[in-house]
């Protein structure tokens, strides 16, 4: 759409300031000049200085010295970019609601990865957020209890920012429940398009509290589509006792003074991930699933999350830029020195 008022403006006015430099070129130059005159007419009388600069044209130095300037005023003018003329466009934002599910609990700390599972998962959230373009993102913490961590946004650093606050201590209730997990996340999805709905769930799939088939059942219900990314070894790995600062104090026990296991349950991730529509990922060492994930994600169509109108302004900045080095080439063209036609009459006598 074209606005029909057609409008005037420098887009870096602060570069106006260095319309300065002419003023002070032009002195010093001037200065220069004169300095040249005073040291020349010091060394050599007036005749002789006369037939020594017989050749120079004044009128070709002023010429050069006016272009210069000239130049360098267009070139100001053009860093501070000069706009004429407007239109209105409307700017459209679209994407998906895409909710992280991040496990908290105890077996997250296992070694089985390094630097262990739950260090890795967040390495990995971290690098599919910077792979989204355009999608809102959302954060959930889950171990026997979940809760929102960071609500929906656009802002993928402060989005980052709650990420590296993610550590089991911040649960208060340990275990590994599914279901609340994904039954906080639908709550959180509350309001928005059910067809651009995404959650996904980083976790070893240890579900201890039996309630993920009815959240399954809901989330299918209401259309929102379950990624599952299990990370850890099938195979059973022990969790390692961490004292306050966070330093291993060997393996926990249970009750009987056994050393307590964990191991990733993959049947549970893929009914998950299979009942909604999603796809199961295993996570890797190299971390490519992560990557495979967010191109998923960006191959689906989005909803439209924001929409405005702006002014946009047309750049005249080339038309200054040209003239500015039309002028430097017509500088160096223009001569300086002038032909003398010097009388032969009695110079062999």
């Amino acid at each position: 759409e074209e606005d029909p008022v057609a409008m005037f403006r420098f887009a870096e006015s602060e570069m106006l300031f260095a319309y300065v430099l002419v003023p002070v070129l032009m002195a010093l130059a001037w200065w220069a000049h004169t300095r040249k005159q005073r040291d020349m007419e010091r060394l050599a009388d007036r005749h002789l200085l006369e037939r020594l600069t017989a050749t120079v044209s004044r009128r070709g130095q002023l010429a050069k010295t006016i272009l210069l300037l000239s130049a360098i005023g267009l070139l100001v003018t053009a860093l501070a970019r000069p706009q004429f003329g407007s239109r209105i466009e409307t700017v459209r934002r679209e994407g998906r609601d895409v909710l992280i599910a991040l496990d908290l609990s105890a077996s997250m700390v296992a070694e089985d990865m390094a630097p262990n599972r739950l260090e890795k998962a967040k390495f990995a959230i971290a690098d599919l957020i910077d792979r989204l373009d355009g999608d809102r993102v959302g954060l959930v913490g889950f171990a026997g209890d979940a809760f929102v961590q960071s609500p929906l946004t656009l802002d993928y650093g402060a989005a980052r920012l709650f990420l590296n606050a993610m550590d089991p201590e911040i649960m208060s209730v340990q275990g590994t429940n599914l279901g609340l997990a994904v039954s906080v996340a639908l709550d959180a999805f509350a309001s928005t398009d059910r067809r651009h709905r995404v959650l996904v769930v980083i976790t070893d799939g240890e579900d201890h509290e039996g309630e993920v088939d009815d959240a399954i059942e809901r989330a299918a219900d209401e259309g929102v589509v379950i990624y599952t990314v299990g990370i850890g070894s099938t195979d059973g790995v022990p969790i390692p006792d961490l004292d306050a600062a966070g330093r291993a104090q060997g393996f926990k026990r249970d009750d009987a003074g056994s050393v307590v296991t964990t191991r990733l349950d993959e049947a549970t991730l893929r009914s998950m991930a299979a009942r909604t529509g999603g796809v199961y990922y295993r996570a890797s060492a190299g971390g490519t699933e992560l990557a495979l994930l967010a191109e998923e994600l960006a191959g689906g169509d989005g909803q439209e999350f924001e929409s405005e109108q702006v002014t946009l302004f047309d750049e005249q900045y080339q038309l200054f830029l040209g003239l500015a080095l039309a002028l430097l080439m017509a500088e160096v063209l223009v001569p300086d020195r002038r032909r003398v036609h010097a009388g032969w009459t009695g110079r062999f006598r």
